[in-house]
């Protein structure tokens, strides 16, 4: 156990098999608890449950305003998981990309999209004190 909070993310899903595929398989979580209902995974030390549901989950019609991911502190970690993404045929939603380059806040990012429309964000960013500095930038995220 870590000495700092732990993040913790409950997410919809409609089938366990295919959880297991995308996240333990796909990304490479570890699996934690598991039951019929459910299944804990590390996601880079953090806990993303994945609840099964029989409601709709309806599909997200742009990364914004839900969605969820990392921020990797090394790029090779950032590019060594876009590769494993590519190598493992995972569904990508926007492919890999420098945002605002040049600036203090340039940050290098791709998404996934889970089997059950769960949006994910992966990122580096070239400057980490932009991560939680630069205040005096607006710019957060893409201008749509």
């Amino acid at each position: 156990m870590s000495d700092f909070p732990l993040f913790h993310l409950a997410i919809p899903i409609k089938n366990i098999e295919q959880a297991l595929e995308f996240y333990a398989n796909g990304l490479g979580c570890p699996i934690g608890r598991a039951n019929a209902q459910a299944i804990i995974f590390n996601f880079s030390g953090h806990q993303v449950v994945a609840h099964l549901t029989t409601g709709e989950i309806p599909p997200q019609k742009g990364i914004y305003p839900r969605h969820f991911g990392l921020v990797f502190p090394k790029e090779s970690d950032w590019s060594a998981l876009w590769q494993r993404v590519q190598e493992k045929g995972l569904a990508i939603y926007q492919s890999a990309k420098i945002r605002f380059p040049g600036e203090l806040i340039e940050h290098s990012t791709f998404f996934l999209k889970d089997p059950f429309d769960n949006l994910l964000e992966f990122k580096y960013y070239r400057h980490p004190e932009s991560i939680f500095g630069a205040q005096e930038i607006t710019n957060i995220g893409d201008s749509t």
